[in-house]
């Protein structure tokens, strides 16, 4: 059994796939050829944004919202303790500090009551990350980043396809940056990413900085320091298949969401909380053991995988734990993030996951939470 059914999804397109790939092997600009432009469209179509700026990862793309909007050296950025390790190092790339604040019980993103005490002079920005493909509280974070004269980033690695109501991912930061890493949402054969925004002059410095620092037509001339964070032609024709694609998976997403809530219903544990009016894309089915001992889920797992049911762990450690920000972090006290890192579990889930794979996922997993 896969955790994240890749094989099923490339099996579903694959025609559709090969014929993309086929006709960049065939017109050979691999290097920002033409269907990476389309591609830019179809995203900011989607989203609702006015601007797309593709990009080699990510990570990247988080540089480069930091590089873009003047952050760095001297700077602090509020990040979730809660996160993947790439939202803080972003922020130490470009030389600013990460200052870790704790996330929400029920939603496990950032809490908008736990921020203000983790600002200061030299805070600008505030860095949401959607986690396990809901959006953070976007709504309470613009006010508070308004009120505070701050930026709002939003890294939607794990949250591009979700909405707060009639909002896309994608519209509701400043600039707003995602991932196209294969067990993504939407994800391409390899590294990928974008940023989206609805300022014309920093989609203008991003597509500047993402190639060297050189503008349009002034190839060899460097304006400022950038660097090489192009996306693959390949890669943007994969994704321009797969985003056609996009909405229905989505839709079984959900579904098979709901399906693994009920199959669990009134077992010892629950998934985050979703808020009214929010649509996740759900990047993952995670659950809280509500054991909180890491070493009853390590062998809770080891049991689970001895019968052919992986799962992950998403994360073992807040980041103001993590030995590459330790130096970062100032002592707070993050008991939410804390307590989650030690008994968050996720099962196999995709949209290709089938009802007799989920029911075998839970009849094993009630099984062995009551060993």
């Amino acid at each position: 059994m896969p955790f994240i059914d890749l094989a099923a999804q490339t099996a579903a397109y694959r025609d559709e796939l090969d014929s993309a790939i086929a006709r960049v092997i065939d017109h050979g600009r691999f290097i920002l050829g033409p269907e990476v432009a389309a591609l830019e469209q179809q995203l900011a179509t989607y989203a609702g944004a006015d601007h797309c700026v593709s990009c080699a990862s990510g990570t990247d793309a988080l540089v480069l919202a930091l590089r873009a909007l003047d952050i760095g050296v001297g700077h602090e950025v509020v990040v979730p303790a809660l996160s993947f390790g790439a939202s803080a190092e972003a922020v130490a790339l470009v030389g600013a500090r990460p200052v870790c604040a704790d996330v929400a019980r029920a939603c496990f993103t950032l809490d908008p009551d736990q921020i203000e005490r983790r600002l200061s002079p030299g805070t600008r920005a505030i860095m949401a990350v959607g986690l396990f493909g809901q959006p953070a509280q976007m709504d309470a974070l613009a006010e508070l980043a308004a009120r505070h004269d701050v930026v709002l980033i939003d890294d939607a690695a794990q949250s591009f396809g979700g909405a707060i109501g009639a909002r896309r991912v994608g519209t509701l930061a400043t600039v707003t940056a995602t991932s196209f890493f294969p067990a993504k949402p939407l994800g391409c054969f390899g590294d990928g990413g974008a940023l989206f925004c609805q300022d014309e002059a920093l989609a203008k410095r991003l597509r500047v900085l993402r190639a060297h620092g050189q503008r349009p037509g002034e190839r060899y001339q460097h304006a400022e320091l950038g660097t090489n964070s192009r996306l693959d032609t390949l890669q943007a024709a994969v994704l321009s298949v797969k985003l056609s694609h996009f909405d229905d998976e989505l839709a079984r997403r959900a579904q098979n969401a709901a399906r693994y809530d009920e199959l669990l219903d009134g077992a010892p544990l629950s998934p985050p909380r979703l808020r009214a009016g929010v649509r996740s894309s759900f990047a993952q089915y995670t659950v809280r053991l509500e054991r909180d001992d890491p070493r009853w889920r390590d062998a809770l797992r080891a049991r689970l995988a001895a019968r052919g049911i992986p799962t992950q762990v998403y994360y073992p450690a807040p980041l103001h734990h993590q030995a590459a920000f330790a130096a970062f972090h100032d002592g707070a006290d993050l008991p939410v993030a804390e307590a989650l890192c030690r008994d968050v579990l996720s099962l196999p889930f995709c949209a290709f996951i089938d009802a007799d794979t989920q029911r075998r996922v839970c009849e094993a997993l009630r099984e062995e939470l009551v060993r």
